[in-house]
């Protein structure tokens, strides 16, 4: 995930406190995993130090430090640079189900029990989502869960396939 990018197009808004870009960006993907406040300020800290953001107030009273980051114009040349540069389609990559499928199938593990396993977790995923009522005028939810589920029901489809090439395998051996 592009962390860094979504905090340069937070603070794009607006110059924001560590924790509104936490607030953020979990507002933005309400359906995904939130943002780890570590990561916010990680990821904030290499942002300054590549001079993508800058720190415009500090103040401490009683709590702790609050800083307040602001957007740099070589920060909106990056954001503007990574929108216009299209995500390039996924091909021969291995995610980590595909990477425990072919485990088992070389260590003599149960690909089959994997692949079932796995499908509900999917099915399960799908239902979450789906029961789920519409996020009200944030249309851009709304969207970010439509591709959830078009996704999980893509990976669904290829579990169902991989099921299949499997038990016909063991009933031709």
């Amino acid at each position: 995930m592009a962390t860094a990018e979504l905090v340069l197009g937070l603070l794009s808004r607006a110059p924001a406190h560590g924790y509104d870009v936490k607030r953020g960006h979990d507002a933005w993907f309400p359906d995904g995993r939130p943002l780890a406040f570590g990561q916010v300020y990680t990821t904030l800290a290499r942002l300054e130090r590549y001079g993508l953001v800058e720190v415009t107030e500090k103040t401490s009273g009683g709590g702790p430090d609050r800083t307040v980051y602001a957007i740099t114009e070589k920060g909106r040349k990056h954001l503007d640079d990574w929108l216009a540069d299209p995500v390039p389609p996924a091909w021969g990559t291995a995610d980590e189900m595909i990477r425990k499928l072919v485990t088992a199938l070389r260590t003599g593990g149960d690909a089959t029990s994997f692949l079932a396993r796995q499908r509900a977790g999917h099915l399960r995923r799908i239902r979450e989502l789906q029961e789920l009522p519409p996020v009200p005028d944030d249309p851009t939810a709304n969207l970010v869960r439509s591709y959830l589920v078009t996704h999980l029901d893509a990976d669904l489809r290829w579990l169902d396939l991989a099921l299949e090439r499997l038990t016909d395998d063991k009933e031709s051996s």
